[in-house]
């Protein structure tokens, strides 16, 4: 919810900070910037300090980083605010799925609850912009005040009810039943009924380092971290940028020191004995199809609808409601589809579910072509479009939590997670800044570019994938 209220409210918080159109991508953009740079570090100190412990410590930051961006005055402020709010979000989402791979055995008991996950995502996405649509009829700060009470409520909540650790085993709940210890879903050689490979231990419990590995008691990659954010946000400001000329000077110079910044990420990790990602994951074709389809969700995905309620308001005079109705109805569409998807378990493979979620996408966005600068809004052409692309949607949350937690080793289930979630919020960091950039001259650029790059996923996705 926090992640998408300022879909809704970006109209009336780029008038009160006076932000001009160049810079507004940047109200959008400071959680998933903030996502993208420290999620890797979540998974790594979620995986050495303790699951439950990153998970309840970015829940309470969240809820006081949301409430003071509520009280920003400038749209320097309100981006670093939300900045600091995608750092926070980075501790939940990498400490969540870690939570869930320690919980539920392998097989379709993770299978449920990773789809149940990606459902609650879906759910979230649908009803912060509702929110906002609706506390800003009064003023939109309301929305990230209320949120900011939800959240502390939330940490509150999961303090008392997350089991804390056992005393003397620094650890958290007791293993669940089999000692599954949260060992990946089956995989196509072995079946369900296979013991998980992983030992009992307590969510709490700092993961044992892979075997020929130094491990580093879990001290932050501080210089991954920091390469990586300034890579991204020369990447960001490129394409904001991109918006006057795409062949200005600056803009190929920004994405050239991107390039460069990138490499440096790269050489890094690969010195660090105890790098915040294991860039030899990579050879695991499971791990790249997970990291693919996760970029290519943000860019062709969710870069597209974080802007299309703006478009919508200022392209067709759509009232806020309006909007964030339409908008239900593509996440509610999500959830639903999100919450069927374990049905498809074993039938195709996650990487093929992924391919199929991104071919809908793209032929739900292909509908919309033209409803923007349409002489009236075509609401059985713009509502069909949704309804498939949210079907799309909904299958890509729910294989990629699966994909990302079963395609590494038990041991490496956080960095798997926060792997996984760095390059969706790359993705849709580096997408809403190009659809905004786009959508300046022509929003059916930004819709058919969005099309392009949801069946370049799915080509991306399955190649070297197993059907089954």
């Amino acid at each position: 919810m926090n992640y998408t209220a300022p879909m809704l409210t970006l109209p009336a918080t780029a008038e009160a900070f006076g932000t001009p159109s160049s810079a507004q991508a940047w109200l959008l953009n400071g959680t998933p910037l903030g996502l993208a740079a420290l999620l890797l570090v979540a998974g790594a100190l979620a995986d050495a300090h303790g699951r439950r412990r990153v998970f309840l410590l970015g829940t309470l930051a969240l809820g006081v980083t949301t409430a003071l961006g509520a009280l920003a005055g400038t749209t320097a402020l309100f981006t670093a605010a939300r900045i600091a709010q995608g750092a926070a979000s980075a501790a939940i989402l990498a400490g969540s799925l870690g939570l869930l791979a320690d919980a539920y055995p392998s097989g379709r008991d993770r299978i449920r609850a990773t789809g149940v996950w990606g459902a609650s995502v879906s759910a979230g996405i649908a009803l912060g912009p509702l929110l906002a649509a609706v506390l800003s009829l009064a003023d939109w700060r309301l929305a990230y005040l209320a949120l900011g009470a939800a959240t502390l409520a939330t940490a509150v909540t999961g303090a008392r009810t997350l089991t804390p650790p056992r005393a003397g085993g620094g650890g958290g709940p007791a293993p669940s039943p089999a000692g599954s210890g949260g060992g990946p879903a089956p995989s196509p050689g072995r079946t369900a009924d296979a013991p998980a490979p992983s030992p009992e231990r307590t969510a709490d419990a700092p993961a044992p380092s892979p075997a020929g590995r130094a491990g580093g008691g879990g001290r932050p990659d501080l210089a991954g971290a920091t390469t990586l954010a300034l890579a991204l946000g020369a990447l960001l400001t490129a394409l904001t940028l991109g918006r006057d000329g795409w062949l200005r000077p600056a803009v190929g110079a920004l994405l050239l020191a991107s390039a460069v910044l990138l490499a440096l990420f790269v050489a890094v990790e690969c010195r660090r004995k105890d790098p915040m990602i294991d860039l030899g994951l990579l050879r695991r074709p499971a791990f790249r199809a997970s990291t693919v389809g996760a970029l290519f969700t943000g860019l062709a995905v969710i870069g597209l609808f974080s802007v299309l309620p703006s478009l919508l308001m200022r392209g067709q005079g759509v009232a806020p409601l309006a909007a964030a109705g339409l908008f239900v109805l593509w996440s509610g569409t999500s959830f639903v589809v999100a919450l069927q998807a374990r049905r498809l378990a074993g039938r195709i493979s996650a990487p093929y579910q992924l391919a199929l979620g991104f071919v809908l996408s793209a032929a739900g966005v292909l509908p919309l072509l033209g409803t923007v600068d349409a002489p009236a809004v075509p609401w059985p052409r713009l509502m069909a479009g949704l309804v498939v692309a949210g079907a799309g949607s909904g299958l890509l949350n729910a294989a990629l939590p699966r994909l990302a937690v079963d395609s590494v080793p038990p041991e490496r289930a956080a960095m798997g997670s926060g792997a996984n979630n760095t390059a969706r919020y790359i993705g849709s960091a580096a997408g809403v800044a190009l659809m905004l950039a786009l959508s300046a001259t022509d929003p059916d650029t930004a819709f058919a570019a969005s099309a392009a790059l949801a069946l370049a996923g799915a080509a991306l996705t399955v190649a070297g994938s197993p059907r089954r």
